[in-house]
């Protein structure tokens, strides 16, 4: 009970009713009718409400509580800057930024700070990425080359399953009829041919500009390649000729031959012990070269949700990182007198920052792995500097770091993902740790955490809550979630992380001893028992969670919701539950386009009266014919014979009906567009179409200037959408010169009057004579 006098203090809505109560029992009755006349039922309530969340909003609002949202702002800037037409005016752009930092900053002791630096943050990412792209721009191959002479360097070299990949930085280029100057391009070659880095090459190669995407909304490659410095992808023809370079190559490119032999040699010492997809994911561990994984692995490990394990990572430096500030520690604990004389624990935080960064530089340091180096220096260095390590302030400042310096990863999976699940167990362990970890209160709970209940009580936590955070970026980019997920990871990553990657540590240290193997047998024992427990996981009934595209704005209701949750700490958090809840039933109920037309015109799939996708297509890209599959949650493969079924063809082409049982035709040929024009409703062709074709027409003109498409029935016509929108002109994705302009809806040619033929038959005209 309350002591007399004292006022009571209200806790939540029960305690903001127990509030209400006391000021009724205070207050004049005729106080409340005098503020607002005659005041309705149920007034008190309303106004305790409002109060009540009035006190969680000035809770949220706290000192400390600003930061934290700032990276918010950031991206959203940098979002906004990838959602636009065309490219910014980066003078503009900046001057508008440093204006509002500017501004923000004399409002700093005034209420209007917060949103200033928050309005600021969103300049500024918009700036920063700007500028990114102004300073990264090259040519980007806009048609295909089929014959070209190429010479350069050789920048980096990938192995895969089937064939070869490398880098080439361009120092010479000839084509016929095309002065194009490419940077950088990235060509494919027969397996075992591929150069060495640091290489200077000539060949002759097909070029084919960067794939687009393969379907409106899905993911743009375009852009990864723009970012990552090259202009144009293909394969090399005929041999490949080693000759002396013009010039040493630069520092850069030594380091990368330097690197990349390191890595080589790593591989060929686990090569001697391990075999098979044990040796190819030790090596992915150790090195980030993760393709020449085979297939039916790859996929077991994604659908049981340990794909996340293949891809270097945040997890992966954590392990780095920890396996050796806590070895360095015990070691320098047994030295006498050294742990009570030094500040061992910031010393062993110092090795495992030299540690990580080794191991940034031998995976390639790619943006997905600068950015879990970050996250990871940041705690390292908030140890040493007698900080607290693990907080919202950390992911706040690895975040803004990242997007500082690489604002396109805002826009990838891997960037989404990691941040998200970080998120989410920065949140626990600020939130859930220190109730699960609070002295028990009797003799069971005692009993049960001696013997490790609360670790594993935390480790499923955190699988779950990881898992749960990534979900949506999981069903969006890849058209699936992992239902047992949690199962996978309880089953396989205690091993991974107290065998596999400590042995490999261990194999990386003992390497130049020649004391190696016994550390990569050592680590193919835990890659046996994760590929075990992924096969058994992916087999499960229900194991492949197929989720059917959806577009782009229930994802960004998602990541609201999701960072309201991890952000606030008040109860005002479950406003960010309610949006998630939105947000996944907005993208449920997404319809499925009725059509989809692949960019170059050579594949078409139409929904038929089944429900499923039928194919119409001239060429074998299996890529593309999985993406749709995939976005459609259809669980056929490529080489389903079902996917034909109702199309009918020749070698003029094909048609195959829609659900109302109109005809769509792909023409092949230029002589059967007369006879498709007149018969079908929908007439797809890669060459350009006769301007008196009946049909609604999707030719040449018009998948160059927008793309892939999907077409939705609305009434007698479709509505169109198209993988580059109306207007849309940017450096990855350049608009076709000189096209006409298309709407965003195809609907029936209105029968153009004919001329009756005025010519009498002979019969006629022998019977009037």
């Amino acid at each position: 009970m309350a002591e007399p006098g004292r006022p009571v203090r209200s806790q939540g809505i029960a305690g903001t009713w127990i509030a209400g109560a006391r000021i009724a029992g205070t207050w004049p009755v005729g106080r409340a009718a005098s503020a607002g006349g005659l005041a309705p039922a149920g007034f008190d309530l309303w106004t305790s409400l409002a109060e009540t969340l009035r006190h969680w909003a000035r809770a949220e609002a706290g000192a400390g509580r600003l930061l934290p949202w700032v990276p918010v702002a950031f991206g959203g800037g940098i979002a906004l800057y990838f959602a636009a037409d065309h490219e910014p005016v980066l003078w503009v752009v900046a001057a508008t930024a440093i204006a509002l930092m500017l501004g923000a900053v004399l409002l700093r002791r005034s209420r209007f700070f917060a949103p200033a630096i928050m309005i600021a943050a969103v300049a500024a990412g918009l700036a920063t990425a700007t500028w990114k792209t102004a300073r990264i721009a090259h040519m980007v191959l806009a048609k295909p080359l089929y014959s070209v002479s190429l010479s350069g360097f050789v920048e980096t070299r990938d192995i895969r399953e089937r064939t070869d990949r490398f880098v080439l930085r361009v120092t010479a280029m000839e084509a016929q009829r095309s002065d194009v100057k490419l940077e950088r391009v990235r060509l494919s070659v027969r397996k075992g041919t591929a150069p060495e880095v640091g290489t200077f090459v000539q060949l002759k190669a097909r070029l084919l500009p960067p794939l687009s995407p393969v379907r409106p909304g899905s993911y743009d490659f375009s852009r990864d390649m723009f970012f990552q410095g090259i202009g144009a992808s293909g394969f090399v023809m005929g041999t490949i000729a080693a000759s002396a370079p013009p010039d040493a190559g630069g520092l850069r490119l030594r380091y990368a031959a330097f690197m990349q032999g390191l890595r080589d040699a790593i591989d060929a010492r686990i090569r001697a012990t391990l075999e098979g997809d044990n040796r190819a994911i030790a090596t992915a561990l150790l090195t980030g070269r993760r393709d020449a994984i085979t297939t039916p692995v790859n996929d077991a490990m994604f659908i049981s949700g340990l794909g996340h394990v293949l891809s270097i990572s945040g997890y992966h430096m954590a392990v780095v990182a920890g396996v050796v500030f806590f070895a360095v520690r015990a070691l320098l604990a047994l030295i006498p007198g050294m742990a009570a004389g030094f500040a061992i624990k910031k010393w062993s935080a110092a090795a495992a920052l030299v540690a990580a960064a080794f191991y940034l530089l031998l995976s390639g340091a790619e943006v997905a792995t600068q950015r879990s180096f970050f996250m990871t220096a940041v705690v390292l260095i908030a140890v040493m500097v007698d900080r607290r390590a693990i907080t919202f302030r950390t992911l706040a400042v690895a975040a803004l770091i990242v997007l500082a310096v690489a604002p396109e990863a805002l826009v990838h999976p891997s960037f989404q993902m990691s941040f998200a699940a970080t998120l989410g167990l920065v949140a626990l362990v600020q939130i859930g740790m220190p109730n699960l970890f609070a002295s028990p209160d009797h003799s069971a709970t005692a009993r049960i955490a001696m013997w490790g209940g609360r670790e594993i009580a935390m480790l499923f936590l955190a699988s779950l809550i990881a898992g749960l955070a990534t979900t949506p970026y999981a069903a969006f980019h890849f058209h699936r979630v992992t239902p047992f997920g949690v199962l996978a990871n309880l089953g396989a990553m205690p091993v991974v992380s107290a065998l596999v990657m400590p042995a490999g540590l261990l194999g990386l240290i003992a390497a130049p001893f020649g004391l190696d193997g016994p550390f990569w047998w050592l680590m193919g024992i835990g890659i046996d028992w994760m590929v075990a427990v992924s096969r058994w996981v992916a087999a499960l009934p229900g194991a492949v969670g197929r989720i059917s595209a959806f577009g782009i704005a229930p994802l960004i209701a998602a990541s609201l919701g999701i960072i309201v949750m991890g952000l606030l700490r008040t109860p005002l958090r479950w406003a960010g539950a309610v949006v998630l809840l939105a947000a996944i039933l907005w993208g449920l109920c997404a319809r499925q386009p009725d059509i989809l037309i692949a960019g170059d015109g050579q594949s078409v799939a139409v929904r038929g009266r089944d429900g499923h996708l039928h194919l119409i297509r001239s060429s074998k890209d299996s890529f593309l014919l999985k993406e749709w599959l995939a976005a459609d949650a259809d669980p056929r493969d490529a080489g389903s014979a079902s996917l034909a079924a109702g199309v009918s063809c020749d070698e003029a082409g094909c048609v195959t009906p829609l659900a109302d049982g109109r005809l769509v035709a792909l023409a092949l040929r230029i002589d059967s567009l007369a006879d498709d024009c007149s018969r079908a409703a929908l007439v797809v062709t890669a060459r350009p179409a006769p301007l008196d074709c009946a049909a609604m027409v999707v030719d040449r003109q018009r998948l160059a200037r927008q793309g892939a498409l999907a077409l939705t029935r609305s009434g007698d016509g479709f509505a169109v959408q198209a993988a580059k929108t109306r207007g849309t002109d940017r450096p990855w994705s350049p608009a076709a010169a000189g096209e006409a302009d298309f709407g965003a809806s195809l609907a029936p040619q209105a029968a153009a009057p004919r001329n009756r033929d005025a010519t009498p038959s002979e019969a006629d005209l022998q019977a009037e004579d």
